[in-house]
């Protein structure tokens, strides 16, 4: 095998960029194998773009046709680990969209299946990791630059959504239909990166407003307190109705700091003696000239790094990998199983919310999945979508 047959399961905006980038050849060891979509419009846009490709309108049929390799589940997060368990199970590579699902629960039964085939790949979509600055940021953490983290703190509120985009699905911002609001559909890649990067926090601590500024059942404002467990804490906000939003993240440490700005720039600044150091033996006369303004060359270097970013450029990274892995074992950027991270993150802000007090993590799956369901049923009784 030389190139890897995708099937696009879901050909809507996610799953329409996709085809589009393999056949515009922006995924050189990639072919279109195969489309699947329940929707019959979407047969005929796919008659008319790709007229050579296999269309199905149920995927387990393309799974079994022989046609595809591996798939890409572009379908609500519901779905995303009963597809991914159903490729494993007939053999076929499993790229899952983000989230990995919409409760731990049923994530770690991906999991767990897709350990059984360790001869198949099972990658995730998260795009970010293939972003330069990002790596940057983890290998200057990882190799331990600024030293052990003392806090985190990101506010990304760059998601802002009108009315519109909720009314035009009846599945879109519900429990039912899509699980939850900006932490399972707009904010996963964040909470991906923040695990990735810093490590799970311990505890979570939250406050979410529920339909604050949009006529909708799910969140669409969160601030939530992490706790790292060895004195780190953290800060983690996100909402979708700031049209002027912002994306900060900043990684304090005992000998530095680390903050991103637009995910686009990064300012690194390492302290010359580490903080405590520094604590126990500055005089108050050189403290003073600090506070006065006085020069920080002898306290810390400063570094300054922008990147430049390419829409599309990082999803075709992920697939190129993904198939790499498949054809010749290039190891995987995003690991499959590494999607449940994130997704615990998001249930535990829920649950503390919903509780409303402080939960542990790994939180109780059966006790978020009752809580979750109580939702879905309030949501029946009273739905905010008519």
């Amino acid at each position: 095998m030389s190139k890897v047959r995708l099937g696009i399961i879901g050909l809507g905006a996610q799953g329409g960029a996709y085809a589009g980038f393999i056949a515009e050849g922006k995924v050189p060891n990639m072919v279109i194998g195969a489309i699947c979509d329940t929707d019959p419009e979407k047969k005929a846009v796919a008659a008319e773009k790709y007229p050579d490709v296999p269309f199905y309108d149920n995927y387990i049929d393309m799974l079994e046709s022989g046609d595809v390799d591996a798939v890409v589940t572009c379908v609500p997060h519901y779905l995303h680990p009963e597809m991914g368990i159903e490729a494993l199970k007939r053999d076929v590579h499993a790229l899952v969209e983000k989230p990995a699902g919409v409760y731990t629960k049923q994530v770690r039964e991906l999991n767990e299946f897709a350990a059984t085939k360790p001869e198949l790949t099972f990658g995730i979509m998260f795009n970010q990791r293939t972003n330069e600055l990002y790596q940057k940021v983890k290998q200057i953490v990882d190799n331990g630059e600024i030293g052990k983290i003392r806090r985190t703190n990101w506010i990304i509120t760059t998601w802002w959504r009108p009315q519109g985009y909720y009314d035009q699905s009846a599945w879109r911002a519900t429990w039912e239909g899509e699980g939850g609001g900006v932490l399972v559909n707009q904010a996963p890649h964040q909470l991906d990166l923040l695990q990735w990067i810093a490590g799970m926090p311990k505890k979570v601590y939250s406050n979410v407003k529920y339909g604050y500024q949009r006529d909708i059942a799910v969140e669409d404002e969160v601030t939530a307190l992490l706790d790292y467990g060895n004195g780190a804490t953290g800060v983690f906000i996100t909402a979708t109705h700031d049209i002027m939003g912002t994306d900060r993240f900043e990684i304090h440490g005992d000998n530095g700091k680390i903050v991103v700005d637009d995910s686009k720039k990064v300012t690194i600044k390492r302290l010359r003696k580490p903080e405590s150091e520094m604590s126990a033996t500055m005089s108050m006369m050189d403290v003073a000239k600090i506070f006065m303004g006085g020069d920080t060359d002898d306290l810390y270097e400063e570094e300054v790094i922008e990147f430049e970013s390419v829409w599309g450029a990082q999803h075709s990274a992920v697939m190129e990998n993904f198939a790499a892995n498949i054809l010749d074992g290039t190891p995987l950027l995003a690991p499959g199983s590494d999607g449940i991270n994130g997704v615990a993150l998001a249930n535990a802000i829920h649950l503390s919310s919903w509780l409303g007090k402080e939960v542990e993590l790994p939180v109780d799956e059966d006790l978020y999945f009752d809580e979750l369901q109580k939702k879905i049923e309030e949501e029946k009784l009273n739905p905010i979508k008519k």
